[in-house]
């Protein structure tokens, strides 16, 4: 990517348009964060609901009191340690950021997204661009440029390639604006690795946490979904549940580690990673895949309910929840 096609982005954002771009996580749909007019682009252009918020990418942790207020210590702290990458924090936020970009709140989700071209792109426009992930809402995130055209087409005035995303999934969403840290949502950076910065680990978002919690991506029910109706089978029951869909006279694509349990026209089967970190560098490339088949039911093999496949779960948790045509919900970078 040369130098000439990051200033013909910044130019295009300061315009008022939307520019697509890759992050570490997955590529985002980015606006001006500070020109409403620009941001309500990404809603229709998503068919995204307006009151969810947007995380806003900054070009270095330098421009947080630009955007943020009463910025605790913990976020100074876990600043230094992880941006850029792959950590969104919820804070207060600071007079004259658009409610079009908090979903009215008053907080705003920042992070400084560690991938070198989303970085020159944010240090030339010099300020935040709010980028949710770059899909119609609702649907699978995209981890290439293709997957970007694929979704949108000419509903972004330009997509910058970056090759494939090198994480894979959302970045993990802290909220830091209510006192205690609460983790809204899982991704590459853990709560024990937030734990190792801050001396303590957040609480996770549950029943109480939820009552006071701000808005954030990636915590509704449903998300991350195929048009394909998803199901999540146990190993123990996976050819069991394979092979039951098989004889109804069903299509079926399957993710699994297993191997494929038998040549068939109406089975197609995709090898899974063993390791978390590569599953989930995979896991929206492989459904997009399965997806594509045009089988009648995705079957997944479920992943151990570790730690280590926390994130994973939660995705893949919410694409069966909101797989098919009717389940429509949010997506973030």
């Amino acid at each position: 990517m040369t130098q000439t096609e990051i200033e013909r982005a910044t130019a295009l954002l300061r315009a008022g348009e939307l520019v697509a771009f890759p992050t570490e996580t997955v590529y985002g749909l980015g606006a001006d964060a500070r020109n409403t007019v620009a941001v309500a682009k990404i809603f229709a252009a998503k068919g995204r609901p307006a009151d969810h918020p947007l995380i806003v990418h900054l070009p270095d942790a330098e421009h947080l009191t630009a955007w943020a207020s009463d910025i605790p210590r913990d976020a100074i702290a876990l600043g230094r340690v992880f941006w850029p990458g792959p950590l969104t924090l919820i804070l207060k936020r600071e007079q004259g950021v658009p409610d079009a970009v908090t979903g009215g709140q008053d907080t705003v989700g920042l992070r400084v997204p560690n991938h070198p071209l989303a970085l020159a792109l944010l240090k030339t426009f010099g300020s935040g661009i709010a980028a949710p992930s770059a899909n119609r809402f609702g649907r699978i995130s995209p981890t290439t440029a293709a997957h970007v055209h694929e979704e949108l087409g000419e509903r972004v005035a330009l997509i910058l390639d970056g090759g494939t995303c090198t994480v894979g999934i959302e970045s993990t969403i802290l909220d830091l604006s209510r006192g205690e840290p609460v983790l809204l949502r899982p991704g590459a950076i853990s709560a024990a690795e937030i734990a190792a910065v801050i001396g303590r680990l957040p609480q996770a978002l549950d029943s109480t946490t939820r009552e006071t919690a701000p808005r954030a991506s990636g915590t509704l029910a449903a998300h991350y979904a195929p048009r394909t109706p998803l199901r999540l089978i146990e190993t123990s029951q996976l050819t069991n549940e394979v092979c039951a869909t098989l004889a109804s006279g069903m299509s079926v694509a399957v993710l699994a580690w297993q191997p494929s349990l038998r040549s068939e026209t109406r089975l197609a089967w995709v090898s899974a990673a063993n390791d978390p970190a590569q599953y989930a560098h995979d896991l929206y490339a492989n459904l997009r895949r399965l997806d594509n088949i045009g089988a009648n039911t995705i079957v997944i093999e479920a992943p151990p309910a570790t730690a280590e496949w926390l994130a994973v779960n939660d995705r893949l948790s919410r694409a069966a929840y909101g797989s098919g045509e009717n389940d429509m919900v949010s997506d973030e970078t």
